[in-house]
């Protein structure tokens, strides 16, 4: 139910990747969804993709000059505490000048500055993690902040219990709209109807390491498999060249419903957003975690699934010689596709969003 129209002001901030971004715009939307009128300002760090990609939501942001802490010694760590203070600095006039009820952090660069300063403020503040392994934005912020609402069990390990909330990570859940239109999926990608196929998913940028696997695995393609691969931008015109009937190749895939609606099978990274989108989706899973993340939470996400019989993970140096057969296997097992689709159904929390905007609604004084 929409709330009547109130003057209600909020603040949410953070990004760095799509991971923090697309769950920022979900809870977003959600608030807008239940209250009339409300006024939302976005936070991010200047040259971050956040800058681009709130706007096309139709959302006002403001950047701020913070950058992370590199883990080799560089320029860019002297430079460090100067942008953290501008930040500081500047997050405390935007606070100033737009008087939030609430703020809400989803972890980034951004978020660390904005909700330092909204805390000591006074002003109530709500934290969304989407890792099973806490960025240290978050770990620092937890003290500080009324709720922290995060997506697995056991994150007492690094926050209060008192003050979490097992709500899940907002995603898209319009994706799961056509999942029993397989067959209308398959004509939209142009491919075969009695074939099994593998949706390859590396993310928008695309994941190395996956695609020179699924290039390995195409010299020896089982010739009942094809596969609806996503290789990112900048393996975009390599992929293409191996192009066939049975693979079909794309940069980016915008009809994301029909790709896992022709999916028996998917290969994906590990992020946590994904994650929450593959449980909400219900299919096969084969994760190969990225390797380059910071306290290489990706494979921890991963063995979440793992740890319940939910998902199947092959590392990422494994990858290129492992990750055909270890599908081409799974393909052929009913049984055990059917134990990790009924598996990680469990795992999946719908509706994340509008419960974690409520949550917002609670701690805002207009509310």
């Amino acid at each position: 139910m929409t709330l009547p129209s109130s003057n209600m002001r909020v603040i949410i901030s953070g990004g760095g990747t799509g991971g923090h971004i697309f769950p920022a715009i979900a809870i977003a939307n959600a608030l807008q969804s239940l209250v009339n009128g409300v006024d939302i300002l976005f936070v991010g760090a200047l040259g971050k993709m956040e800058m681009e990609k709130v706007p096309a939501a139709g959302y006002k942001i403001v950047g701020l000059p913070i950058a992370g802490i590199q883990r080799s010694f560089t320029l860019k760590n002297i430079l460090f505490p100067f942008k953290l203070i501008g930040s500081l600095l500047k997050a405390r006039k935007i606070i100033s000048d737009f008087n939030p009820d609430v703020a809400v952090g989803v972890g980034g660069y951004a978020s660390g500055p904005l909700l330092f300063i909204a805390t000591q403020k006074g002003i109530n503040c709500l934290i969304q993690e989407q890792n099973s392994f806490p960025g240290i934005t978050n770990k620092m912020l937890a003290s500080r902040v009324r709720k922290i609402c995060v997506a697995y069990d056991g994150m007492e390990k690094f926050f209060p219990k008192e003050k979490i909330l097992l709500l899940g990570n907002p995603v898209r859940e319009e994706v799961t709209a056509l999942l029993q239109r397989k067959d209308e999926a398959l004509d939209f990608f142009k491919l075969e109807k009695g074939k099994k196929t593998v949706l390859v998913v590396g993310g928008s940028l695309g994941a190395r390491t996956i695609n020179h696997s699924i290039a390995a695995w195409l010299q020896n393609l089982p010739g009942d498999i094809q596969i609806i691969w996503q290789t990112g931008k900048s393996y975009y015109n390599e992929g293409k060249t191996k192009e066939s009937d049975t693979v079909r190749v794309l940069d980016f895939i915008y009809r994301m419903d029909y790709a896992f609606a022709a999916a028996d099978v998917i290969i994906s990274r590990a992020g946590a957003s994904t994650i929450s989108e593959l449980c909400l989706v219900g299919k096969p899973v084969v994760l190969v975690p990225s390797p380059n993340v910071a306290e290489d939470h990706q494979t921890k996400n991963a063995m979440a699934l793992v740890n319940k019989n939910a998902a199947l993970l092959v590392t990422d140096k494994d990858a290129v010689v492992q990750l055909g057969d270890v599908t081409a296997t799974l393909l052929s097992n009913k049984v055990q596709q059917d134990m990790l689709s009924t598996n990680i159904k469990k795992l999946a929390l719908p509706g994340s969003a509008r419960q974690i905007a409520e949550e917002v609604i609670k701690l805002s004084k207009v509310a």
